[in-house]
């Protein structure tokens, strides 16, 4: 089969420890490979954002990306490509008159727009997975929420003109049927793993030098360190819930908090949300128990996870939640907001413990529990390694889309779908209520 993703900001071959690099970087890479390893053909169209880079890159997982031009050709956020989707529709069409793929996926609704739109003409049927949407974004965030006025109106609209769409949790299906799209097309497919990065064992060289205790050879504290400690990572932004962690540390003297994410260490003192978050611990008393370590590399995560006697993911909202999932694989107990993929995710009482999101008095009982009964969090640590390895590795994940696909283009083997009739609701989602 011939696989076109469309994953507008969201490049597969960057680095998840830059800036601005997400969940979404690393599903679309590892998706992308597992199918190449079920014996597809993959290309990953994104924006181009260089103007000096190549048009086309082959990954060594086997599948190809594609840059795009769309707008100028320089790092822009997110918010701000809408206007820019015409262009990359317009040039996703003339790829696939030549190219023309067996299906299309695409990743966030902005993406949806464009493979819609490009797709239409030529029959090609589109998946649609949101990854997050704008009605849960808009609820939490209220005045802060950045994205184009009428993004909830146009990811309902988008909802109707796929054919089918993959939501990555159960708690994203009821907001998708709260926005009108129909229950027919929806089918829940999580998240995966990377299971052999992340796993109990240490394949690292070395302890990670951003830990305030090393970790011994095995990417492990000492046998009986002086404090607990507790592992979160994330992007530097308020809804990441790190605020709920350092006052929860108030009540919990035995544990220290490292706090992964946002620029380079050396950059930390500019970022205005790490400062901020210093602030938060100076005012709770426990400055000396929160280390702000920066951005992590990739390949350093697992050691770091490793290391840590439990870890914490406690958002005020999550489409999903890729670090609990790491962490899981690694065998380490997980704290988490008892909010949207993490109640599918992190069992209460079984791989850890969900509390409600922005309560720190919930979140400080969870980690006396945890960092005092050793037995609980080998327990948890084990349940949650067995069921990512039974649930959540990408090839599991992979089949599991390639059945959504298999549903809506079933000529596919027999050398695609030319000729098929597009749907009668289809239409251009770029060209109607105000889009560009």
């Amino acid at each position: 089969m011939h696989i076109a993703m469309v994953s507008e900001h969201a490049d597969p071959l960057a680095d998840p420890g830059e800036v601005d690099v997400g969940g979404q970087n690393v599903h679309v890479a590892h998706l992308a490979a597992a199918l190449v390893r079920r014996g597809h053909r993959v290309a990953v169209y994104t924006r181009r954002a260089d103007p000096h880079g190549p048009d086309r890159v082959r990954a060594d997982a086997g599948y190809a990306v594609v840059y795009v031009p769309a707008g100028p050709p320089r790092p822009l956020p997110k918010d701000e490509l809408l206007v820019h989707m015409s262009a990359f529709a317009a040039a996703l069409g003339r790829h696939w008159c030549s190219d023309r793929p067996d299906v299309v996926h695409a990743h966030f609704w902005m993406s949806g727009l464009a493979a819609v739109s490009a797709a239409r003409p030529l029959s090609v049927p589109v998946v649609q997975t949101y990854h997050a949407l704008g009605s849960v974004k808009r609820r939490h965030q209220g005045a802060a929420d950045t994205s184009p006025a009428d993004r909830i109106a146009l990811e309902s609209r988008l909802g109707t003109a796929a054919d089918a769409i993959v939501a990555t949790c159960t708690d994203e299906v009821a907001e998708l049927l709260r926005l009108g799209m129909p229950r027919r097309r929806i089918t829940v497919v999580p998240c995966g793993v990377d299971l052999e990065r992340f796993s109990g064992a240490d394949r690292s060289a070395g302890p990670p030098s951003y830990c305030r205790t090393p970790p011994g050879a095995r990417g492990r504290r000492p046998a009986q360190p002086v404090r607990r400690r507790v592992v979160t990572a994330g992007r530097l932004v308020p809804r990441k819930g790190f605020e709920t962690l350092i006052r929860a540390l108030a009540a919990v003297p035995e544990a220290e908090l490292v706090i992964a994410g946002g620029p380079d260490a050396g950059r930390l003192s500019a970022d205005a949300e790490a400062r901020r978050l210093a602030a938060v611990a100076r005012r709770a008393g426990v400055a000396d128990r929160v280390q702000l370590a920066g951005r992590v590399d990739y390949d350093a995560m697992p050691a770091l996870l490793r290391s840590a006697d439990v870890v914490a993911c406690t958002p005020w909202y999550e489409p999903f939640g890729i670090v609990p999932l790491e962490a899981m694989a690694c065998e380490r107990p997980v704290l988490a907001s008892a909010v949207g993929g993490l109640t599918d995710t992190v069992i209460d009482e079984v791989t850890g413990l969900l509390v409600p999101p922005r309560d720190a008095r919930a979140a400080a009982l969870a980690l006396r529990t945890l960092c005092r009964d050793d037995a609980r969090r080998f327990g948890f640590g084990l349940a949650g390694h067995q069921r990512v390895q039974a649930r959540y590795s990408w090839d599991r994940i992979a089949a599991d889309t390639e059945a959504v696909y298999r549903r809506i283009a079933p000529e596919a083997d027999l050398g695609g779908r030319d000729g098929a009739p597009a749907r009668a609701d289809g239409g251009s989602v770029l060209s109607a209520g105000g889009a560009p």
